[in-house]
Parts: structure tokens; sequence; C-alpha cells
């Protein structure tokens, strides 16, 4: 037995002892709530994940955004999740992990599960016309022909509630190529709209761009959802999403609004010169998600942070259930990201499905065959993006997660999604 010098071994004292308790405690904290892990210990090599970081850094560096946040999670861990650049340049306010973005279109899933949350207590129908809810979208005429004046046509068969979850209701965003459908989209002012109850007496006066269920075509299918959560919960959009998703999840940094005490979080939006570099176009200071928000968006209102948007993609991948909360059945999952759009053609717009190796499920688009896209994922990922350049994909094959976070408008000039989804599969080897 070897003897130790009492002069060599200087135990800490019962003060030392408790002061580094408490400076390590926030960060003991912070490791086992994120379930950050080796990326060896989930299938990753950590080399290869390091190539994300290379080429955001490369966006950054090269002024083309201001900054971004990358998550990559396996297994239910985190194996990579950095930020890079500025939450604002012009103050120079480092990105960080907490940061908020306007997740735009990555609203849709929350507010989709938020009505299959309904459909499973048995409050509808997904073949059920969204008129038993919501009698005036029967009135809307059907664009039959362009014109002078148009041929208007009644719907044949009514809108039913799954055209709104996977978008072959009719509605659109006025996106298109300046015809009469989108004319009135402009003339009509939606997003002027109080609340969802005076945005849909706007869209009612809009005309649907084909017949229920011939077509898909992007829209504000999900904003009428919104309003078909309030019609047969009772609640506002905002208390709905609150109680039975944010709040479960302990989503708590997501929601319609960024409260005071969490601006200093809240990111800038740009939008790219045509000489290079970045404008403002929405300041935390100035925006109107600083103000208090009446017309709940269910097609792109929300808030939210990198981890926030994270618990929701892992209680999805878990089959509707997280840390024993469960907010969705399996089979109702299983049913969300099934491709519900084959045999429907493309009805228009800036967005394209269903296309080859695509098509769309109840809130999400889907993989249905890796090949004609040549990105590498899986048949079966599933997930969506915000008009911001947010972007989200769940595997439930590779038992995945990718979340990217930035912002700019418009960002198609970029190849970032792209990149990034590459990137992270790349980094697999198992």
């Amino acid at each position: 037995m070897t003897i130790m010098n009492k002069n060599v071994l200087r135990l800490p004292s019962k003060k030392t002892i408790l002061l580094l308790a408490i400076m390590l405690f926030p960060a003991t904290l912070f490791c086992q709530s994120s379930g950050i892990t080796k990326p060896e210990d989930v299938g990753f090599s950590s080399e290869r994940l390091l190539r994300i970081n290379e080429k955001m850094r490369g966006y950054i560096d090269e002024n083309k955004l201001a900054g971004i946040v990358t998550l990559v999670a396996r297994k239910g861990k985190i194996a990579h999740f950095e930020t890079f650049g500025y939450a604002d340049i012009e103050s120079e306010k480092k990105m960080e992990k907490d940061a908020i973005f306007r997740i735009y279109s990555m609203t849709k899933p929350i507010v989709s599960v938020g009505l299959m949350m309904l459909y499973e207590q048995g409050e509808f129908q997904l073949t059920d016309p969204v008129s038993k809810f919501i009698p005036e979208i029967k009135e809307i005429k059907v664009l039959a022909k362009e014109g002078n004046p148009p041929v208007l046509e009644d719907q044949k068969s009514e809108i039913r509630i799954v055209d709104l979850l996977r978008h072959t209701s009719g509605l659109g965003y006025g996106w298109g190529q300046g015809g009469y459908v989108d004319s009135l989209y402009s003339a009509k002012q939606i997003w002027g709209s109080k609340d969802l109850t005076e945005f849909m007496n706007r869209v009612k006066e809009i005309l649907l761009y084909f017949q229920p269920g011939t077509k898909w075509r992007y829209g504000i299918s999900v904003d009428i959802t919104g309003l078909l959560i309030e019609k047969i919960s009772g609640q506002p959009l905002d208390k709905y999403l609150e109680e039975n998703i944010l709040v479960p999840l302990k989503m708590n940094d997501t929601g319609f609004e960024v409260p005071d005490e969490k601006t200093d979080r809240f990111t800038t939006n740009y939008t790219p010169k045509k000489d290079g570099g970045l404008s403002v176009i929405d300041l935390p200071s100035e925006s109107q998600y600083t103000r208090e928000v009446t017309l709940f968006s269910g097609g792109g209102g929300l808030l939210s942070t990198t981890t926030d948007y994270l618990r929701f993609c892992q209680m999805l991948l878990n089959g509707g259930e997280l840390d024993g909360t469960r907010i969705l059945g399996t089979k109702t999952l299983e049913m969300m990201t099934m491709d519900h759009t084959d045999g429907i053609p493309y009805g228009g717009g800036p967005v394209v499905y269903p296309s080859k190796g695509a098509g769309f499920g109840l809130g999400f688009a889907v993989t249905t065959d890796p090949a004609p896209n040549l990105v590498l994922t899986t048949k079966g990922q599933y997930g969506w993006a915000g008009a911001a350049g947010t972007y989200f994909r769940i595997d439930p094959k590779e038992e995945m997660i990718i979340i990217l976070m930035l912002q700019i408008m418009p960002n198609n000039h970029l190849q970032i999604r792209r990149e990034f989804n590459n990137l992270s599969y790349q980094a697999i080897t198992d």
C-alpha cells in the first residue's frame, strides 16, 4: 500500500467545493438537458461534421448571410450544434444558440399537429367539408377560365378538411403570373385583418384557383386550419397551441409575439442587396412581433428557437411523445407523414409539389424516392421550411433530425438548405 504525503495532496475545503458546484451547475444542467454527445456515439464522424462549419462560415465571410444556427441530432442526442455570425450586424451582436427566429411556414407543421389532436378526439373526420365548421367557405367561387370577364363556377365538391392539410383546397398565396385570382389576393389585403374571423371574411371574396381536391397549390390553407381549430376547440389559436403543444413540450420560447424580456434574443431579418451584401427589412425594435399580435397566422406566424423546434421534432420522431408527454398517437403520425398527393397534379405557384421523388402529407413534405432530387436523404424523410430560410427535416429510418435557422428574404438564390442537408448526411458512418 502506498501512503501519500499529506503535504502533496491537499483536499479542497467545503467552501471551495460549494463554490465549484455553483459555478459548474449551469453548464452541467445545459449538457444534461440538451443531450449533446460525441458524434461517434451516434454514428457520425466528427471530422465530417466539421464540414458544416466550413460551409456556413463561408456564407458569413462572403456577407451573404448575417447569422446561422445549425443542429444535427440522431438517436435522441445532439451531435452538432453551432452558431455562426451575427444576430444583428449593425450592433455586432453575436448569434447565440437561444436566438429567436421568425420561422414563418415552419408554423404549419405545428398547427397541423394541433388540428390532428382534435381529430384524435373524434371532433371531425378528414373527409368532412370545412363548411361544417366554417359555413362561409362554401361560398367561394372557382375560376373556370381567365378572361374579361373571367368565367366563374361553383365548387363541384366542397373543400374538405384533408384539402387544407395537404394544400389541395384551391386556395393560394396570390403568388403567380399576375392572373385574375392573384390580383384578388392583392386587392383584399388579407394580411391586414385584425383576426382570423376577419381574415376568413376577406378570403371568401377571393376565388379558388381550381376545383377543390383536383390539384396541389401552396397557400393559406393552414391559416384556415387555424380558424378551424378555433371553431372546434372554442379557444383562440394562440391559447390552444400554448396549452396543448407548446407548454406540454416545454417550448418556452415559441409563440406569436416576442415578450419584452426576450427582445434582446430576437434576430434581425435581412434581404440581399443587388450589388452584394445585406439590407435590414425587420429590426427587433421595430418588428410587428414585438407588439400585440391579434391575427394568429397558422400558416406562418410563429417565432421559435432552435432547441424549441428540436423538441417538437423529437416528439414527432418519437412517434408523438417526448419526456413522458404524449401529443399524438403513433398511427396518427404515420398517416400525417404519408404521401397524400399521389396522382394529384401540381396546380401552379413557385412551390412545386408533388414532384418526382417528393409528395406532401398532412402538414409536411415527404420524400417518396431519394434519387430524382439528387440530394442525400432517405425514403420517408419529412419536414418543411420557412420564408426567411429556416429549414428542418426528420428521418425516421436514420433516427435523425436536422435544423437550420437563419433570416433572409428572399433566399432562393442560396443553396444552403441543400448543402446543409447533404453535409449532415455525408457525416453518417454506420
